[in-house]
């Protein structure tokens, strides 16, 4: 079994997806799960550009510690060991802060959801999942939306 499993959380249905498949493969064993936000100051170059105003970082890191908050919750309710982890990045890749969460920890497994864009989408948006799958050194577990399946 896994001793320590990486979960990144953002706040949405595929991430808590991901959270409950964790907490599935965790529930019995020995293991702890270290829950990821990312917090991505890029998202904000064109709200800055518009409107200048450090509160808008200081808005978004609170945003990351409520679903950070959230995910503890829903772990701790199950009777997991976790930690927690807020990260803030100035680039628009998520995912090499996750595969470098993965080496630095180490953990043993990662879980993630997926949203499944396919097609232009996906070229557009990019994928953190994809890039995780290519370049971590774990075994990764993708979980996708509820509709997808």
């Amino acid at each position: 079994m896994y001793g320590k499993i990486l979960v990144p959380v953002d706040g949405s249905q595929t991430a808590r997806g991901g959270l409950r498949e964790a907490i599935k493969l965790a529930q019995g064993f020995q293991v702890t799960l270290r829950l990821l936000c990312i917090v991505n100051e890029a998202e904000l170059t064109l709200a800055e550009a518009a409107y200048p105003n450090a509160e808008l970082l200081d808005q978004l890191r609170q945003a990351g510690s409520a679903v950070l908050k959230d995910a503890e919750i829903e772990a701790r309710a199950a009777g997991l060991n976790l930690e927690s982890v807020l990260l803030d990045t100035s680039t628009n890749i998520a995912g090499e802060l996750i595969v470098q969460q993965a080496k630095e920890w180490p953990c043993e497994l990662i879980v993630m959801g997926t949203h499944g864009r396919r097609g232009l989408h996906r070229v557009v948006l990019g994928s953190s999942a994809e890039f995780v799958l290519r370049h971590t050194p774990v075994p990764v577990l993708l979980v996708r939306r509820q509709n997808d399946r």
